[in-house]
């Protein structure tokens, strides 16, 4: 018994040699059998994964299906655009991604900002102008509601609480999600896509303000009611194309309840990467409004306001806009550099009402003006950047007719010049400080500091190039 079990304690303690003497041809034999297994088991996963995502798009489109059946022998409910509901399905599946942006801060200025106005230009009355009130005060907040309404569409809304505590709808629109060959389509009240800053929201800007050109001739920023069509290219050059059609209900147009459209609008757009660090884009619009009495103010040759003035004709703006970006290897997380400008260019033609002691004087009115702006901004350190702009406009020679001698004409070009900083601890929250020289009144500066706050709550989309 003993030999048999010294023999058993030496054939087991040679069996480690023994395996590492074994020839090589076994070594590869095993290697060659692990590769074989690890590669049927990523089949096996990559299979089961397969499955389960047909089951997952299959119970979203029977949730799709389903919904307006189960609306209807339900009581009825507030409307809400449902979103595709999910595997664990529960009654939070059809409810909208909400989103909530509060903003507000401190405003200093020089000069009386109920004076404020743009020289040489004609505006509607109460058009955003200016720096707004001095003091503490809460900017406008913004609601925002999204989802996916089916397959096929999704609806969003965007609604805006204004200091003054009133409500307005900025966007409200649905739009396609499953059109073919790069089409997409949007419907209802959404912002235009001409230019490069108009249908980015206020919370995305660089700066606290909008240009003056978007000021004098987008009404700060174009909004309409109508249809947006859009085409994206299928190469590898960026490209995308363009149309919309609007009731014409904001400056420079005029809601007049008319069956046709109001505004046309035509953008085109491309751009593309150099090399690692580098990206561009540059794009082309036009937007053209008709308006139909609609009430300007301005200066007349003594100084004073003018209130009593109504325009009637079509204006076409032109925007040509350009963005340059630098990160180094594409990476913005600690550096980046953002080069931006647009150039505006505005043509009124029509005719010109003003109605001093009810004359009623009417006569043709043709304006050609422009506007421009360049901005850099340098994100010199994480959540650290500091940016500069400088803009002018130019009111040309406008063509009042028999009106002339009513209204002022010295050919001053407002200007400002804009100096920020801003810190962004994360991608909800920004502290920004401004100070800006606004020479817009002629034979007045305007020294303004701003104190801003913006944060966001909620579902946060990505913000646009």
């Amino acid at each position: 018994m003993s030999k048999l079990l010294s023999a058993s304690l030496a054939l087991a303690l040679a069996a480690p040699f023994a395996a590492l003497a074994a020839p090589p041809s076994n070594t590869s034999s095993e290697i060659q059998g692990l590769r074989q297994e690890i590669e049927a088991l990523r089949a096996a996963y990559e299979a089961r994964l397969q499955a389960m995502e047909q089951r997952l798009l299959a119970a979203e489109r029977g949730a799709a299906v389903s919904a307006p059946v189960m609306a209807e022998a339900a009581p009825p409910q507030p409307a809400a655009a449902p979103a595709p509901a999910s595997a664990a399905g529960g009654a939070n599946a059809f409810n909208p991604a909400m989103s909530l942006i509060l903003s507000g801060g401190y405003t200093r200025t020089s000069q009386d900002p109920a004076g404020y106005h743009l020289s040489g230009f004609q505006l509607p009355a109460g058009a955003e102008l200016g720096p707004g009130s001095r003091g503490f005060g809460l900017a406008e907040s913004e609601l925002g509601l999204a989802a996916n309404i089916d397959p096929w569409l999704r609806g969003a809304a965007n609604i805006s609480l204004h200091p003054d505590n009133t409500v307005s709808v900025e966007e409200a629109f649905v739009q396609t999600t499953a059109l073919s060959h790069g089409l997409s389509l949007k419907a209802g009240r959404f912002f235009s896509g001409v230019g490069y800053l108009n249908s980015q929201h206020a919370h995305t800007w660089d700066f606290v303000d909008n240009p003056l050109a978007y000021q004098v001739f987008l009404g700060t920023q174009y909004g309409d009611d109508g249809v947006q069509l859009h085409w994206l290219a299928p190469t590898d050059q960026y490209l995308e194309l363009g149309a919309e059609l609007g009731r014409g209900r904001s400056f420079p147009g005029s809601d007049t309840g008319r069956n046709g459209a109001g505004m046309t609008a035509l953008t085109a757009h491309t751009g593309g990467d150099i090399g690692d660090s580098h990206n561009w884009r540059a794009g082309l619009s036009v937007l053209t409004a008709q308006a139909n009495d609609q009430s300007l103010t301005t200066m007349d040759a003594g100084g004073g306001s003018v209130i009593n003035s109504a325009f009637t004709g079509n204006t076409r703006v032109w925007l040509l806009d350009g963005v340059w970006k630098w990160a180094p290897n594409g990476n913005a997380t600690r550096t980046s550099f953002k080069l931006q400008g647009e150039y505006l260019h505005s043509t009124r033609s029509g005719s010109l009402t003003y109605d001093p002691g009810n004359a009623n004087l009417s006569d043709a009115y043709r304006a050609e003006q422009s506007g421009w702006y360049l901005q850099g901004i340098y994100q010199f350190m994480p959540a650290w950047r500091v940016g500069l702009r400088t803009e002018r406009l130019n009111p040309g020679t406008p063509d009042y007719g028999l009106n002339a001698a009513a209204f002022a004409n010295s050919g001053y070009q407002p200007s400002k010049n804009t100096l920020m900083l801003d810190f962004n601890p994360s991608e909800f929250s920004r502290v920004r400080l401004q100070l800006a020289q606004d020479k817009s009144r002629e034979g007045l500066t305007d020294n303004q500091v701003f104190l801003q706050y913006q944060m966001s709550l909620g579902a946060h989309g990505a913000h646009s190039y």
